[in-house]
């Protein structure tokens, strides 16, 4: 029997934006699998509202042979990654007994910098399971990854990447491309020696938290600052924890370090291109930063749009801004917001003096719990509808139908009391709150079924696919909406013409797919493609209702009644098998087929629900490719993408399905260029960023969430 994926949400307020790159660094390892017995920094930046990490099951350890030979060994220079740092020789060269340090410009390390970017990563397999962590005492994380291919027990000869270091650590201001502290790769108080960070205990196949530090160790490192003196006394601690490195791993290539002691105002001025903060603290815009990109996608999602006339859905604008200005009533949708229903009819009932702006609150999504609902909590939502209806109108309900501003009330039926008396001017109302969806879910439904005469199910499909607004339901926001679906529709004005048992036939006529709903839709990612769980895999009512028509299962396997999957058509369900969410199975080779279904679906006009367990590893991952590919996007702008219209979720593709995305994006440019090209001087062919930088951007922006 299938399992309905339950999903559960934790309010709280969202912050002003602050670049990711001076929050915090990441000197404790945080692993979502087990996160629970893990310490959150109390420097962690405030989390967007009601996000949440699931837990992504791993499925059986693998015993069958490996679906991809490791790679033959080759000549060790032919696997090695070409730098413009290596060899060292055209730099000056400065000693300390057997210790050596290198000299570099400014100029030296952007085009360095800039080299690598345009080199091929190594094969997924050369670096996997290294890469996850494999601490000799961690016996599970070990005998997980080792019962499938012993080949990279060592550390892979093939890396060699360019790791910058800030000397002072102090990343909020001053900040290089990439650029980490010497306290996150390097242990404190001693005379040089790099922190071991893969995990002692416990399993995971998301240690984000690592990578900076596991890459520094098989980089070449540029250490910057205005301190000279201090950037040497770092520098000669990095060479000699790189030559104690060497001793103990006698196998790895030979990495070095060199210094820049120039002014970071040359690096401003001449090459502002990997300058990703400046010198006064400020996000240039040069280097892509994750936390603002993933609200500006938000933003760009949750655009304010018209839901009914005159009232309006959207995030929180600007105080004083030009968006706020275009509106005469602002309603914040809030935990701290009450029922104010009197509030709204005082605005009804006073002239339209040219005064905009009223602030009002209104309570949160979810925070109206059922059983314990009153039904005075009832009747302020459904007069606040009322009243929500005549300002934007410029109406006043009849005096029969006036409520006072005590809250005393001449109700009468509505079916009697169709006649309104002219008010002031039609208003203009944005209903908001911090995300545009989350805590105005509830309240946005219930207008929209209020002021269309549709009932609450058909509200929330259509306030979905016709109105185009992403939105998430708490489970009891569906049950509350329910509840009082009848009285929406019998004091709606558009349905004074129905008698009672004519609603009452209306409300009654529940379609199937309502019974089987946890409250959230599957996720529209583009018009022609939803993320999705296996929840949604198993209701193929709502997926026809939403017009989705084409199924992928990545790894599972949706459960339906019998002669569903033949009314459905067979050639509309796609299974890519025998892929599990344990770091070890590549996702790779599915691509092309998983890519080409989703195309056959947008040719043939209908969407493609894309769903493994959970929705956020290995659909997740299919989902950022197939966006990667048709809009041309780079892979971290592409993750932010999807990981804003997951909304209340959080995607969370393990480290090897996101390095699998970061040389899919390498395989994007080639075919766009052609091969003969992809490394051409006109700007195509690199990487945004670095694994190592977005694997950290990846852990500061999850972190939050890890409790």
């Amino acid at each position: 029997m299938s399992r309905t994926m339950t999903t559960v949400a934790l309010p709280r307020p969202i912050p002003p934006h602050r670049s990711s790159s001076g929050i915090v660094t990441l000197t404790s390892p945080i692993a979502i699998e087990t996160i629970n017995s893990q310490h959150v920094s109390s420097a962690s930046p405030t989390p967007v509202p009601n996000k949440h990490i699931p837990v992504c099951p791993t499925g059986p350890a693998p015993v069958r042979e490996p679906n991809t030979p490791p790679p033959s060994p080759g000549r060790e220079d032919e696997l090695r990654r070409p730098s413009l740092l290596h060899p060292p020789d055209k730099f000056e060269r400065l000693d300390a007994g057997p210790l050596s340090i290198y000299k570099i410009s400014p100029a030296n390390v952007a085009a360095a910098l800039d080299y690598v970017s345009r080199q091929p990563l190594p094969d997924p397999v050369q670096v996997f399971p290294w890469f996850h962590g494999l601490h000799p005492c961690n016996h599970i994380q070990q005998s997980f990854f080792m019962s499938r291919s012993k080949a990279v027990r060592q550390i892979p000869s093939c890396l060699r990447g360019i790791t910058v270091v800030k000397a002072d650590g102090e990343l909020s201001v001053a900040r290089l491309k990439g650029a980490i502290a010497p306290s996150e790769f390097m242990q404190s108080d001693s005379d040089g020696e790099f922190v071991e960070v893969d995990p002692k205990e416990g399993f995971s196949v998301r240690n984000f938290q690592i990578q900076a530090a596991k890459t520094a160790i098989t980089s070449d490192i540029v250490v910057y600052g205005e301190d000279a003196g201090l950037v040497r006394k770092v520098g000669w601690e990095i060479a000699s924890a790189q030559s104690k490195w060497r001793r103990k791993h006698d196998s790895i290539p030979r990495y070095n370090t060199f210094i820049c002691i120039n002014p970071f105002s040359e690096f401003e001025k001449k090459h502002s291109e990997i300058v990703a903060v400046n010198s006064e603290g400020r996000v240039t815009g040069a280097v892509i930063d994750f936390f603002h990109q993933e609200r500006l996608e938000m933003y760009t999602m949750t655009k304010a749009t018209e839901i009914s006339y005159n009232v309006w859905m959207g995030p929180t604008p600007e105080p004083s801004g030009e968006e706020e200005q275009q509106y005469d009533v602002l309603i914040e949708c809030s935990d701290l917001g009450r029922l104010n229903p009197s509030a709204l009819q005082k605005i009804a009932e006073s002239p339209a003096d040219g005064t905009k702006h009223p602030y009002l609150d209104f309570p949160s999504s979810g925070s109206i719990l059922p059983p314990t609902w009153s039904h005075g909590e009832a009747d302020g939502i459904l007069d606040t509808c009322k009243w929500l209806w005549h300002i934007s109108h410029g109406t006043l309900p009849p005096k029969s139908d006036m409520t006072d501003v005590d809250g005393d009330s001449n109700m009468s039926d509505a079916s009697e009391a169709t006649e309104v008396e002219i008010g002031s001017r039609p208003r203009k109302i944005l209903i908001h709150c911090a995300d545009g969806y989350t805590e105005s879910t509830m309240l946005g439904i219930a207008y929209f079924s209020y002021s269309t005469g549709r009932p609450v199910p058909d509200a929330w499909l259509d306030l979905h696919t016709m109105k185009k607004r992403n939105f998430f339901a708490y489970p009891t926001d569906v049950s509350l909406l329910t509840s009082i679906a009848a009285r929406l529709l019998h004091e709606s004005p558009v349905c004074a013409d129905k008698s009672l048992s004519e609603i009452t036939s209306l409300v009654r006529k529940e379609p199937r797919w309502l019974a089987s709903l946890d409250g959230s839709f599957p996720s529209r990612i583009l018009d022609y493609m939803y993320l999705g769980n296996l929840g949604h895999a198993n209701n193929p009512d709502l997926l026809k209702a939403m017009g989705i028509n084409q199924i992928l299962s990545v790894g599972e396997t949706a459960m339906w009644r019998d002669g569903e999957l033949e009314a459905w058509g067979t050639d509309n369900v796609l299974v890519v098998e025998r892929v599990q969410d344990n770091g070890i199975d590549p996702l790779t080779k599915e691509f092309e087929k998983c890519l080409e279904f989703i195309e056959r679906g947008r040719r043939n006009g209908t969407a493609t629900l894309v769903h493994c367990r959970v929705g956020v590893s290995r659909s997740a991952t299919i989902c950022i490719a197939e966006v990667m590919r048709s809009m041309d996007l780079s892979f971290p702008r592409a993750y932010c993408f999807v990981r804003a219209r997951r909304l209340n979720v959080i995607i969370q593709p393990h480290l090897r399905f996101a390095y699998e995305l970061l040389k899919w994006e390498e395989m994007l440019q080639a075919r766009r260029q052609g091969a003969e090209n992809a490394q051409d001087a006109t700007g195509e062919g690199r990487r945004e960023l670095e694994w190592a930088e977005i694997a950290r951007e990846i852990a500061l922006m999850n972190r939050p969430y890890a409790r």
